[in-house]
């Protein structure tokens, strides 16, 4: 307990001695802009034509059908028992196969160049160039300062003055 008073009297004496501080006013002799480069991305995009191979007509799905039903009938009248189903469904396969050929012939098989425009992006990177802070030559009671800044002070700065007693 008698600890924590000792620590709390040296703690009191410590804060009185504390330096006394005000503010005053220097004057700025020169200000110099500080410089920083900047990458700044943009999405830049260009579109050019291009030809593409494509099949002309629309095909037809009826000759299928119809030819699938025809060789299936065709199928089931050929042989007995498993066999008849077996013909049965390859007749369905090569009526199908046959009614497509009879129903779209050669159309499926014709191709035409089609034009087709094709777009292409990419990022690219501008350097800007901006003012990043100013540094601030100053002058107070004849010696002389330098600090960096964020804004322009202007013609004078204010500044902080600490006075503390030398102990000898």
């Amino acid at each position: 307990m008698k600890r924590l008073a000792l620590v709390c009297m040296l703690a009191s004496a410590v804060v009185g001695l504390h330096a006394e501080t005000y503010v005053d006013n220097a004057r700025v002799r020169s200000v110099d802009p500080q410089y920083e480069s900047v990458s700044v991305p943009r999405e830049e995009c260009s579109s050019h034509w291009v030809n593409e191979t494509r099949r002309t007509g629309e095909r037809e799905y009826g000759g299928a059908v119809v030819g699938g039903l025809a060789g299936a009938l065709l199928g089931n009248q050929v042989g007995r028992g498993h066999g008849r189903e077996a013909a049965t469904a390859l007749g369905a396969v090569v009526g199908a196969f046959a009614g497509d050929r009879v129903a779209n012939g050669d159309r499926w098989g014709q191709y035409e160049e089609v034009p087709r425009e094709v777009t292409s992006c990419r990022t690219v990177s501008d350097v800007q160039t901006r003012v990043a802070g100013y540094r601030v030559n100053y002058e107070y009671r004849g010696q002389q300062f330098t600090t960096l800044m964020r804004e322009n002070p202007g013609p004078n700065l204010q500044v902080r003055v600490s006075v503390d007693p030398v102990e000898r």
